[in-house]
């Protein structure tokens, strides 16, 4: 449903110099987003990796579910540089309560809500983000930001600029996901990792497996072959969970689509991993990778389950422990939630997400915003 206090706000900019220029691009408006040679750049020189909010996967989501959910794109602009992105939608209500309020805007398969901003200019985007806000974004009373890095190069840029400028503001949730961070190799990472005996199980299942037939791991980064894997990667995850209860990709025409452009796009651009663990050139367990340097992103995973007996995931899981081998990436973030009875069973390594909010308006109206941030925390509240 479309909602929200910016719908009506494109092409409005800002003007003090030496701020960034900000422009509202609705989703729909496609001609009016930033050109793709800029967009990638700005994506290759970014202060934090977020592969969400890259072109390839930012443009089909404001594409396939943006439009109808009325979300719009915050383009940041310095002396004809693309200096920033941030996806945002105006909600009327934040968390059950008509509460209005400008929002960073993510689907269920996001899971990084930075902003997309060039390096050296983390500050000067809050600035010029929250000049644009104070007076564009009707009766919002403050910006509501998820899935941010605790340890963000753009969180601790927004805390110099809220320590200067009084504005109220806090962190209204912590939550920590599995993370992959660690200078040792697979072999030894993974026998630190899981105990003896259960490497052992995990040999012997992949031993009964490949007396089934042919057992073999493929991984490839590049476009051949990817239209047909990614069929197959729909096709599995139907047939598992997520299809009976209604939550796979294949399912949502929607979805399926921004998972065929998405692969396409990231191949195309270099940042994409894919892994699978075939039988008999079936594939049973499937993976993707974002990778961003010095970062990436472990987007998606399936596995056949037929097979839940071999753990199939698992035995896929630690072959993409070979993460660790890449000299350009120094850690890769799950994308799981927090305590995955899988994945916490292998990577060792936390990250903190937060969820943050920062009021909006003029000195009359931030006291209401600091009230409900602490009517949402209470004694717990941690300002920014």
């Amino acid at each position: 449903m479309k909602q929200g206090p910016i719908a009506s706000l494109a092409g409005v900019s800002l003007a003090e110099a030496p701020l960034p220029r900000v422009r509202l691009v609705p989703a729909a408006d496609v001609a009016a987003r930033p050109a793709p040679a800029a967009w990638d750049a700005l994506a290759l020189d970014a202060a934090d990796p977020n592969p969400f909010h890259e072109r390839w996967f930012l443009a089909p989501s404001l594409d396939h579910i943006g439009c109808d959910e009325g979300s719009c794109l915050l383009v940041f602009e310095c002396d004809g540089q693309l200096v920033g992105l941030l996806p945002v939608i105006g909600r009327k209500a934040y968390y059950g309560y008509p509460i209005p309020h400008l929002a960073g805007w993510l689907h269920d398969n996001a899971f990084c809500g930075v902003p997309l901003v060039r390096r050296g200019f983390e500050v000067a985007f809050w600035q010029g983000l929250f000049a644009w806000a104070d007076q564009n974004t009707g009766t919002a009373l403050f910006l509501h930001l998820s899935h941010v890095p605790a340890d963000s190069s753009s969180l601790a840029a927004l805390r110099q600029v809220i320590a200067l400028s009084g504005r109220p503001a806090a962190i209204v949730q912590r939550e920590d996901r599995a993370q992959l961070h660690s200078d040792l190799d697979p072999e030894s990472y993974f026998a630190e990792s899981m105990s003896s005996k259960k490497r052992k199980e995990l040999r012997r299942q992949y031993n009964r497996l490949a007396e089934l037939g042919t057992l073999a791991f493929q991984r490839n980064d590049g476009t051949e072959g990817l239209a047909g894997w990614v069929e197959e990667y729909l096709a599995l995850e139907a047939r598992g969970w997520k299809g009976k209860d209604g939550s796979a990709l294949a399912q949502h025409p929607a979805n399926a689509q921004l998972f065929r452009e998405a692969l396409a796009g990231a191949a195309e651009a270099g940042r994409l991993e894919r892994l699978a663990l075939m039988l008999d050139a079936r594939p049973i367990a499937m993976l993707v990778n974002f990778l961003t340097p010095p970062g990436a992103y472990s987007f998606k995973t399936t596995y056949d389950e037929a097979f839940a007996r071999f753990s199939p995931g698992v035995l896929l899981q630690r072959e993409n422990l070979g993460l660790l081998d890449r000299a350009d990436i120094a850690w890769t973030d799950s994308c799981a939630a927090a305590d995955h009875p899988m994945i916490e069973r292998i990577w060792r390594e936390k990250r903190t997400m937060v969820r943050l909010s920062v009021a909006l308006g003029g000195a009359l109206r931030r006291p209401l915003a600091r009230t409900i941030f602490r009517a949402e925390r209470g004694s717990s509240l941690e300002d920014l």
